[in-house]
Formats: C-alpha cells, structure tokens, sequence
C-alpha cells in the first residue's frame, strides 16, 4: 500500500532543490533534481541555444548527458557548442544519436549522471507509457525533453502530454524564452540580445 502523510509531514519535509540564481531563478525558481521538464519552439526560434545554456548552467550542480538524437555530432551541433562555450563545462557528456534502450543502460551504471537532456522528444520513439515507465524508473534523476512546436504548441500528442506532466514547460520563441514552473520564477529569459531585439524590438537589446 502506498503510504500516506499528513500535511505537517510534508510541510516540513526537505526536498533536494537546485539553489538557481539571477536570470534562471526568475525564470524558473528553484527546481527539484527530478521528475521532466519540456522545453519547444520553432526553428531558428533560439531553441538550441537557449538548451546548451540551461545544459551549461545545470552542469554547475551535477553531471549531464546531452542526448542528440536528432543531429546527432555535426556540425551544427559544434558550431552550436562553441556559441555557448560549452568547452568551459566540465560536467557534461555528449551522446551521439544514443537510443533510448543503450541510455537507460548507461543510466542504470554507478555514479551516472544525474540530469538528462534528450532533443528531441520525437526522435525518442517514446509512447506515452514508455515515457512515464523512463521517468519513474530513475526517480533521482532530471530529464529535460526538447521539442518540435506546432505553431505556439509542442508537435504531436506525446509532447502535448509530456507538457502536462512536465514540473517546468519552457516555450521559446524569438530567442525569449518564458517558463511555467511549479517551482515559481516567471520572468523572462532572453537567449539571444541582439536576436531578440530583430524579433521584438529595441526594448530587448
């Protein structure tokens, strides 16, 4: 039988957060190292760019996994890595087009890493109960999904459910990111200046 708690029990019980700062704490507050996030846009929205940076700054609390399904090592992707200085990380891993069965081995070794960042959602060949059986199946772990967009949407039914069941939804668009967090934040996030500037105007530069 699952157990039950009283109300004082989980008020005063602590749960492990990421003490998040300056720009990411107004964007999101201050995470749990569990459960999903999903994070979508459209092409040449900043997308890319916004996840190698949240990858960079999640790289200062635990060791990452950038999973390219969808690019894979190209290179877009290393043009991509250098506009980030993701060089200057020391906590992150790279896997190249790795399915999604050889990464819940890797997932499964000692000493794994803790945050996982998988782009994209639709590359994954997840159902939605083989996604719900990923996230419960490594509790302590952070996964991070990126996604197509349909429109101001994520693309398909499983990114539409993942959203729903996601602790932190991050849409970006015209290199701003904004965020709906069960953690708090709210602000807005701009992943680019000078792009957010050409898409919204002069106020962003």
């Amino acid at each position: 039988m699952i157990r039950a708690y009283s109300a004082k029990e989980l008020i005063q019980r602590k749960f492990k957060l990421l003490p998040f700062t300056g720009d990411w704490l107004g964007l999101v507050g201050s995470p749990e190292l569990s459960g999903s996030w999903l994070i979508w846009g459209g092409s040449t929205s900043g997308k890319t760019s916004f996840a190698l940076q949240l990858c960079k700054y999640l790289s200062t609390f635990g060791s990452v996994a950038y999973n390219s399904l969808e690019e894979g090592v190209s290179e877009s992707l290393r043009l991509a890595l250098i506009r980030t200085s993701m060089d200057e990380a020391k906590n992150v891993v790279i896997l190249d087009k790795e399915p999604i069965e050889e990464l819940i081995t890797r997932l499964k070794k000692h000493k794994s890493q803790r945050i996982v960042i998988i782009d994209s959602l639709q590359y994954t060949g997840l159902d939605l109960l083989e996604y719900k059986s990923l996230i419960s199946e490594f509790p302590t772990k952070l996964f991070i999904f990126i996604s197509h967009a349909d429109g101001r949407e994520p693309d398909g039914k499983l990114a539409k459910r993942v959203r729903y069941d996601s602790n932190v939804k991050i849409y970006v668009d015209g290199y701003q990111a904004t965020a709906h967090s069960r953690y708090g934040g709210g602000k807005t996030y701009t992943v680019w200046k000078e792009g957010a500037a050409n898409c919204w105007g002069a106020d962003n530069k």
